[in-house]
């Protein structure tokens, strides 16, 4: 033998197997496995650019994102101005965040080669995760002067248009997706998300079980035609989707929440409270279960409990306004003052329009004895949703407080045109026509001197008794 393979050559060829493996692997989609054997590979020769590549795209399938850059930025090193790894590297600064850097890759990609579409294609997710989504249609129209039939750049600018609320639109181009990759991932879940948000309920149907056709095991698509099924009424299916996903995932929390939701739904409120802390078993970090197990330590009169649930709740990333807005309202009922502000603040950040917020910070503040800042609350209330029957009762209330009773019977015959026959606002209406009756009364009384009056009210009875006129009998 001239070359003995297990003393000078034998390691490289191992290596070359490990990476021939690793692309078997990694085309049957076993990542992890994949992964071992191009370590293994790099052991030997840290130096293969390709390997490096084949390494990040391994772990850009397994969504780490992070151990990707450094792959590619390794392999970059080794193979500068490729323009695979500028591209792969310019997606995962997008995926990380990374948007200025992503923009810069992009920008030398084309200052390499102008004609390299996929770096105007990719740009359009960049510029939409930014917000910037004229740009993002600009690099559109860039790439389709390079290749006019690229199901990738209808697929990213759908996204655009679809973030923009444009959904008739961004159908059409995920239509077109469909149309030139039938094979696209996710594009029938993306098309009947769409759908559902432009009120297409039917079609809609039609394309979620399209995309599970495709692929049954999908459990975000199965999780969001649950949710679908939910909004319908149709808890019965809702159900059997959240039970499906389990069986595929059985530590998957949502499906968990959701199906607590359903009992709680149907009136089992023991049996959702156990789904909601079984959910929070699963995934500790969950939004939804801590704020439904509140409402069960209300409803039980357990304010302690529900003080500490609704204390966890407001740790998560909840963007929901109405959410934060219903957590306020029962930290007022627990007499957490501190917490309900901080709940309405930040429903505020979310949505400066609601007026419900505002209600509740006029309540709150009406609470602590701030007058002057409920009223102004619940103005701001008023003057975004006129007809808010709970801000204009409780203005009445902090008027009366203020000792401002005229103020407040504008507000009460304002909400008595809307809820005739509310026996509060009856009951309330009477009272402070009472203290205004009361209040003249005794501005009168006040201004002609009883005594006075007294007075001349003996001398005129002495008067009259001495003329003859008859006097009472007791």
């Amino acid at each position: 033998m001239l070359f003995d393979d297990d003393v000078e050559f034998g390691p490289y060829d191992r290596a070359e197997g490990n990476a021939r493996r690793a692309y078997e692997l990694y085309e049957d989609g076993k990542m992890a496995q994949a992964l071992r054997e191009l370590e293994q590979a790099l052991e030997v020769n840290p130096t293969n650019s390709a390997w490096h590549f084949n390494k990040g795209l391994t772990l850009d399938a397994v969504n780490r994102f992070d151990e990707a850059i450094v792959e590619y930025e390794t392999a970059l090193q080794l193979s500068p101005d490729d323009l695979e790894i500028l591209n792969a590297l310019a997606v995962d600064y997008t995926r990380a965040g990374l948007y200025d850097r992503a923009l810069s890759t992009f920008e030398y990609l084309q200052q390499i080669d102008p004609k390299f579409e996929p770096s105007y294609c990719n740009r359009i997710i960049t510029y939409a995760e930014m917000g910037q989504h004229d740009m993002a249609e600009q690099m559109f129209y860039l790439a389709q002067q390079i290749e006019e039939d690229c199901a990738l750049c209808y697929y990213n600018i759908g996204n655009s248009l679809f973030a923009r609320g444009t959904y008739k639109k961004a159908v059409r181009c995920w239509l077109r997706t469909l149309e030139l990759e039938p094979t696209h991932p996710q594009i029938n879940y993306r098309i009947a998300q769409a759908y559902w948000s432009d009120g297409d309920r039917t079609r809609a149907r039609d394309h979620f079980l399209a995309e599970l056709r495709v692929n049954p095991g999908d459990v975000d698509v199965i999780m969001d035609f649950a949710l679908f099924l939910l909004e319908a009424g149709e808890l019965d299916s809702a159900r059997e989707k959240c039970h499906r996903i389990l069986e595929l995932n059985p530590d998957f929390g949502p499906a968990l929440f959701y199906l607590g939701e359903i009992a709680l739904d149907q009136g089992d409120q023991d049996r959702a409270a156990g789904l909601f802390e079984e959910a929070l078993e699963k995934d500790a970090t969950l939004a939804g279960p801590h704020y439904r197990l509140a409402q069960c330590a209300l409803a039980a009169q357990d304010r302690q409990k529900a003080r500490t649930h609704l204390a966890s709740e407001l740790d998560r990333e909840i963007e929901d306004a109405s959410t934060l807005i219903s957590m306020a309202s029962m930290f007022l009922t627990i007499e957490d003052a501190d917490r309900a502000t901080q709940c309405l603040l930040r429903a505020v950040s979310l949505d400066m329009r609601n007026a419900d917020a505002y209600y509740y910070l006029g309540v709150n503040a009406a609470n602590r004895g701030q007058f002057v800042d409920a009223e102004r609350y619940l103005a701001h209330a008023l003057e975004l949703s006129p007809d808010h029957t709970g801000a204009l009762r409780d203005s009445a209330y902090t008027y009366l407080a203020d000792g401002r009773a005229d103020k407040a019977v504008e507000r009460i015959a304002r909400a008595r045109t809307l809820l005739p026959d509310d026996c509060e606002l009856r009951m309330l209406d009477h009272s402070v026509r009472v203290i205004l009756l009361c209040n003249r009364l005794t501005g009168l009384l006040q201004k002609l001197s009883p005594r006075a009056l007294y007075r001349r009210w003996a001398a005129r009875r002495g008067s009259r008794n001495e003329t003859g006129t008859p006097t009472p009998t007791s």
